[in-house]
This record gives C-alpha cells, sequence and structure tokens, in this order.
C-alpha cells in the first residue's frame, strides 16, 4: 500500500512509467517473445546501440493538471531524444496508472505498455501471469554500473535469480511527529520517540495539552488499519506470514503487543482521541491542522501536511520506527512488456537510466527541482549503493528546500533497520486485520486474544487460494 499522491518523487513514482498506449505492446504475436529469447539466449541484442530505429510506449506521463511534472517529464523526453536520435519515446498520459483496478484490467487483458510501471506488491503477480520479459542479459550492466541496491533488485526477481525488472524507488515508514506540540509538551523535539513505550508516554503528554489535542492516531478503515497493523507487527519483530507464505502469524506475542499498546493509548491513556476509524486523510488533516502529535508514515506524507492540509515545515519531524526490528518498506520500479523485442529492451533500459537510475538527471535533478519550487530533500532512502548513493545525497542537500535537520532521526536509522517487504496477499491480509484493529480502537472490552485467533485462522485460509 502506498500513501502518497504527489508526483515527483511519490506518485511520481507513477510518474516515471510514463509513456503512451498505442495498441498492443511491443509485437502483436509470438515473434516478440522468440526474439526477446533469443537476444536473452546471446547474451543480448544490440540494435539500440547499433542506432536501429526504435519505437518505445510506457505508462504514466502526468496529466495536464500537473503542470511542473509534466512540464518536466516534456524535458526529460525531449533530452533523451536528443541524446538518441534512433529512439522514439511515446507517451501518453493516462492516470493514475497505479490504480490497483485498472492494474488488473490491463494485466489480464494483455494491454500493458512496452514499459510499464509496477509497485513492489504486484511483481510476483505479473511474473504468475508471465507477463513480463525476462531482461536478465540486459540488465545485468545496467544494475552493475548504476550501483544499484541488489536488496531492491530481488523485488524483480523470480526464484531463479532472473531479472524481469528494474527498481525506480523505495521507501520505509517511521514516526512523523509534530515538533510544536512536543515542544509545548516538553518533550524534545529533536529526540523523537525511539520504543513504543516512549510513544506512549509522549502520546500521553501531549493529549493533556487538552484543546482537543490528539497525542497519537492510528488507521483503522479501507484496509488502512491493517496496514499499519502489519507495520507495527515489523517494528516488534514479528511477521505476519510465514516464510513459505503458507500461514498466518499474527496471533503472536508481538501481534498481541501492538493491539494492547492501540488499546492501552485509547482506553487507559485517552490520547487517541475519542473519533476512531480514520484513513490516511483524516489523520494527515489532524497533523496539518496541528492538532496531532504522532502517526506512522512515509517520508512523503511530509509535504502533503504542508501542501494540501495547511501544516508548516518547520513543525514536521520525522523519527525512524519504533522499536527499530523492522520497518514495512515499499516502492517501484518498471518492467516490460513479454513482447518486447531485444532492441526495444535496450532502448527501455537507456531511458530508465537516464530517467530514474542516474543521479542529477530526471526524476533526480534535484537542481531543477528547486528552480521548479518543488520540495527537495524528503529522507527517502536511496536506491544506490557507494559512489552513486553519496553523489545523490549531496546534491539533493545542495538543494534542498524543506528544513531537513528535522528528519535527522529518520536518517540516521535508514539502514540500521531492516526493511520488510508487504507479505503476500497484501490486500487480503490488510482486510482482515482492519476489524481487529478498529474491533480495538472502537470497542473497550475487545477480546484481543480471541481477534487474533480468528484473523490468523482467515489469513492462513487466504493464504491457501493463492
Amino acid at each position: 500500500m502506498r500513501s502518497s499522491t504527489r508526483y515527483r518523487r511519490t506518485s511520481a513514482l507513477f510518474l516515471a512509467a510514463g509513456l503512451l498506449l498505442t495498441g498492443a505492446a511491443c509485437s502483436d504475436d509470438d515473434s516478440g517473445d522468440k526474439a526477446a529469447d533469443a537476444g536473452a539466449a546471446s547474451g543480448g541484442g544490440t540494435g539500440a546501440a547499433e542506432g536501429k530505429k526504435v519505437s518505445l510506449t510506457v505508462n504514466c506521463k502526468p496529466p495536464r493538471t500537473a503542470e511542473v511534472d509534466r512540464k518536466q517529464w516534456e524535458q526529460d523526453v525531449a533530452a533523451f531524444e536528443k541524446l538518441n536520435p534512433n529512439i522514439k519515446i511515446e507517451s501518453k498520459d493516462a492516470f493514475p496508472c497505479s490504480d490497483p483496478t485498472t492494474f488488473e484490467a490491463k494485466l489480464s487483458g494483455n494491454q500493458m505498455e512496452d514499459l510499464f510501471y509496477v509497485n513492489y506488491t504486484n511483481v510476483q503477480t505479473v511474473l504468475a501471469r508471465g507477463a513480463a520479459a525476462d531482461i536478465t542479459p540486459y540488465a545485468e550492466k545496467v544494475l552493475k554500473d548504476k550501483e544499484i541496491r541488489p536488496d531492491l533488485v530481488k523485488f524483480f526477481q523470480d526464484g531463479s535469480g532472473k531479472t524481469f525488472g528494474i527498481p525506480r524507488t523505495n521507501y520505509s515508514m517511521g514516526l512523523v511527529y509534530n515538533r510544536a506540540l512536543f515542544a509545548k509538551a516538553g518533550l524534545d523535539p529533536a529526540k523523537p520517540p525511539a520504543t513504543w513505550d516512549e510513544v506512549r508516554a509522549a502520546a500521553k503528554k501531549i493529549a493533556d495539552l487538552g484543546n482537543n489535542t490528539v497525542g497519537y492516531a492510528d488507521y483503522s478503515a479501507s484496509n488502512q488499519g491493517g496496514w499499519h497493523f502489519v507495520a507495527e507487527l515489523y517494528s516488534r519483530g514479528g511477521q505476519a506470514v510465514s516464510a513459505d507464505g503458507k500461514t498466518a502469524t499474527v496471533d503472536t506475542a508481538e501481534g498481541r503487543a501492538v493491539l494492547q499498546t492501540l488499546h492501552d493509548m485509547r482506553w487507559t491513556d485517552n490520547s487517541m482521541g475519542s473519533k476512531q476509524l480514520l484513513t490516511i486523510n483524516d489523520v494527515q488533516q489532524m497533523m496539518g491542522s496541528g492538532r496531532l502529535g504522532m502517526y506512522l508514515a512515509a517520508p512523503d506524507n511530509i509535504t502533503q501536511i504542508v501542501n494540501e492540509f495547511g501544516g508548516k515545515l518547520a513543525d514536521v519531524g520525522m523519527g525512524p520506527m519504533p522499536d527499530g526490528k523492522g520497518t514495512l518498506a515499499g516502492g517501484d520500479g518498471y518492467m516490460f512488456n513479454k513482447k518486447c523485442t531485444p532492441e526495444q529492451i535496450e532502448a527501455g533500459l537507456k531511458w530508465l537510466e537516464f530517467l530514474a537510475l542516474t543521479p542529477g538527471k530526471g526524476l533526480n535533478d534535484w537542481a531543477r527541482g528547486k528552480q521548479d519550487k518543488e520540495p527537495v530533500g524528503l529522507p527517502e532512502p536511496a536506491i544506490w549503493t557507494g559512489a552513486a548513493a553519496k553523489s545523490n545525497d549531496d546534491l539533493k542537500a545542495q538543494n534542498a528546500t524543506l528544513p531537513v535537520e528535522n528528519y535527522q532521526a529518520f536518517v540516521a536509522a535508514t539502514g540500521k533497520v531492516p526493511a520488510i517487504a508487504e507479505p503476500v496477499q497484501a490486500q487480503q491480509i490488510y482486510s482482515v486485520l482492519d476489524g481487529v484493529v478498529s474491533s480495538v480502537l472502537t470497542k473497550k472490552d475487545a477480546d484481543i486474544a480471541k481477534l487474533l485467533s480468528e484473523a490468523n485462522g482467515k489469513i492462513t485460509q487466504v493464504l491457501g487460494k493463492s
């Protein structure tokens, strides 16, 4: 699950796949499959490098309503085509390309573009349908030369180690908090809570300020409560599903601790407010209005709180996941239609190198972002290692438009807190757990043990059908 609606480094995550749909992608028959297979067997084609004309379709060009993002997109296409006159990038602004219903319909109908956006949780679905081309021989050099993190590459690999896509972004969750309320409550704004016990204590102090101030808020509707339950479970060292993906593992000491803490903050401390069944928009609005002390989120929430809900940049801080035994991580990338030719795969990789994989270019052009008054400086984990990661971090810091010092606690923990992907069958699991979380937050006498036992059985049934 993803929280953002911003284009450039967030929902622009969706943007980055962004070109046109012109009928069937790549080849209309099996010739594309055979060409890709032949290229893979020989170690990769050379058509794009030799100058053969190649046309490539990609989805998710920003819509006209996103003026800055659309302008930047068109600048990138023009610059890329000037450098590569033999490659034609055709863009279409159908959006949102990340919409689950639309994605599933296009996947089922074999209507994906040549190069199409996919989030991490959908990669295995694409592979199970046989809808993506094996790009292993083409991608190996790109991934190595660009120093792309191996743990992110694994999201796009099958059990045999073959590569079917390229990561574009990744995110991990942490604790978003109101620095101004921390100061008023006698807490240190530079030191966000590091454990769940500290979260509870801080939430109580903030709620005691009165004036309908809420210390800590959590989601409990629209599958979002289940999503956050899993995030909080990871933070305590638990898992939602067994390693083989066949059995639920939410009915554990860690799972009970998640619910007990929420119950105690809601009913004993009265630090979560009386209004429950909240979703992300509710909580972001509370934070933007200055009435909320803390909640869990990804870094992109910072700009949403300010731009969409009237919050003050100086007031928003970011800390790591409490307890720090794990953080729910996600992100997105690109996969190639299975009918693509070797030349199209090579051309697509060149485009991705330009658009998303090179510090200082495309979506990572932080100087342009600053010039266009974009939010630069969000504490998002880089997709690179080594020199590439440092280069990107330096460029981002040089062009920062956000108060990056407010996020240092989160940044310092990045790489130290294990990043864990969403479980298989994530949305079905979240749906089951949504009812568990909402019960705990709306019923003082909720039976935590019974709720988790029943949820464990239901999730195991879901996994058995997958």
